[in-house]
């Protein structure tokens, strides 16, 4: 019975991960409310465990007194009979007396195995909850037990995952013993305990797979800006770094397209584009829209967030793809709106005549007077300069060029260094150009009589009335 007590402890420590001191913890305390069902009271009781766990023994602790005093027969003993168990005790003292577990009436031992099972149920479940809490948004290999009503039941070890047909990707089908790989994206607890549920459609689950696959997106080297899904069919990731030396995209696709490869295999052939993030809009949108080559970007709407993008003929159905998805992921990988048109469509339709006015205008070379040149259409702009200038109020390049210097950093909380480096980029690629008013030259005359101011086509003079005539000499004008 000792060693079946043993090898159930060490069971529930290697198996359900509970820790030792909890189990210990749960026998000691239903072993005392069996005491306590039996004499009342579980506050002289002793519980210890034999070494590795083979038995264990229950004392309890009882003051000696004189036999005259003697009344509490569960508190107390009486020294003569202290004496029979110790020599040398003297009233006052504290024995600890055996207490034979036979002694207990079959409701206290029941109560007492129903009070460990029940309080080890509970341990085992929390937890496995904590340590299943702790693991969502991770990655866990499960098999494929059985499926009811589209819903397949994964069998993750110590726990039942559910793996929701609305996370399944239509591309995938599974059988009976299947190994199935998937992001664990929630864990929410039930009456009967807590359920893991399972998911290979979020774009979470991308994002592990490439920091399993790729080393330079685990270590940070390269960073994700955004990933965006079309489950079963098409990826698309939009990635940069800070280092000059490393090709964000050419280092997540790998030699000979091997490393997008690998994900794409274990996306059962869902295509994946890597995507160089831009903080120009217009480079980022003709980034997005790959694997078609884009000829132009238009930015029609800054405010709504509305563009158009022109291609050739044979471009157009690579750009929009199949159902549109292509567009669809790019518009919200860079969340535009983005029109496709080929170059015949963007002339031809009569919409399109002043927004190319107003586009050719405003990405011009040239600018037009009094246009109004935006800071964060500058390359080169850390997205941190452009939030905190326009905290400050200043969004075109006239406002920070006429703000006063001396007060930008603390008006911006900007450091000096930036604001150098923020007017370096302006000169760098904005001509300011000084304009001077032009005074027209014009010539004075007067009236040969009174002298009052003329002009050359007056024939009377307005003040006097005399006739007026002109001789200019060879080569003016009269």
């Amino acid at each position: 019975m000792a060693s079946e007590m043993a090898e159930a402890i060490r069971q529930l420590i290697s198996e359900k991960g509970i820790p030792e001191e909890l189990i210990i913890k749960t026998l000691e305390d239903s072993i005392l409310a069996a005491y306590k069902k039996k004499f009342g009271t579980s506050e002289n009781a002793i519980i210890r465990f034999k070494e590795n766990y083979e038995g264990i023994e229950i004392y309890a602790k009882k003051t000696i007194v004189s036999d005259d005093d003697f009344e509490d027969e569960v508190l107390e003993i009486p020294l003569e009979e202290a004496r029979k168990l110790a020599e040398e005790a003297e009233i006052g003292d504290i024995l600890e007396i055996p207490v034979d577990p036979s002694e207990f009436d079959f409701q206290s031992v029941m109560l007492a195995k129903q009070t460990a099972r029940q309080s080890l149920r509970d341990i085992s479940r929390d937890t496995l909850y904590a340590e299943f809490k702790s693991k969502v948004g991770e990655i866990i290999i499960g098999y494929y037990q059985r499926e009811r009503n589209g819903t397949i039941f994964v069998d993750l070890g110590k726990v039942e995952g559910i793996f929701p047909r609305k996370y399944q990707s239509p591309r995938e089908s599974y059988h009976v013993g299947d190994r199935i790989k998937a992001l664990i994206v929630e864990v929410e607890k039930t009456k009967t305990g807590f359920q893991v549920v399972l998911s290979r459609t979020h774009a979470e689950f991308v994002r592990k797979l490439l920091e399993l696959e790729i080393p330079e997106i685990y270590d940070k080297t390269i960073e994700i800006f955004k990933i965006v899904r079309e489950p079963g069919y098409r990826t698309k990731v939009a990635v940069y770094t800070k280092r000059t030396d490393i090709d964000p995209v050419g280092a997540c696709v790998g030699p000979k397209g091997m490393r997008s490869q690998l994900i794409s295999q274990e996306l059962e052939g869902e295509k994946i584009d890597f995507i160089r993030y831009d903080i120009n809009p217009k480079e980022f949108i003709r980034n997005a829209l790959a694997p078609a080559q884009i000829k132009e970007v238009y930015i029609v709407d800054d405010a709504r967030h509305m563009a158009l993008a022109v291609v050739e003929e044979h471009e157009l159905s690579i750009a929009i793809g199949k159902s549109g998805q292509n567009v669809k992921l790019a518009n919200r990988l860079c969340d535009w709106n983005i029109d496709v048109m080929t170059e015949e469509q963007y002339l031809q339709d009569s919409r399109n005549v002043e927004l190319k006015k107003a586009a050719d205008s405003l990405f011009s070379a040239e600018e037009e007077q009094g246009e109004e040149l935006l800071l964060k259409d500058l390359p080169g702009m850390k997205p941190e300069w452009i939030l905190a200038l326009e905290s400050a109020g200043i969004q075109s390049i006239e406002q920070f060029l006429e703000a006063e210097e001396s007060e930008m950093p603390q008006r911006t909380s900007i450091a000096a260094e930036d604001l150098a480096r923020i007017r370096e980029i302006i000169e760098e690629n904005v001509e300011i150009v000084q304009e001077e008013a032009e005074e027209e030259e014009t010539e004075a005359y007067s009236c040969p009589e009174c002298g009052a101011p003329i002009t050359m086509d007056m024939d009377h003079c307005p003040s006097c009335g005399v006739a007026l005539s002109f001789e200019v000499d060879e080569g003016q004008d009269e």
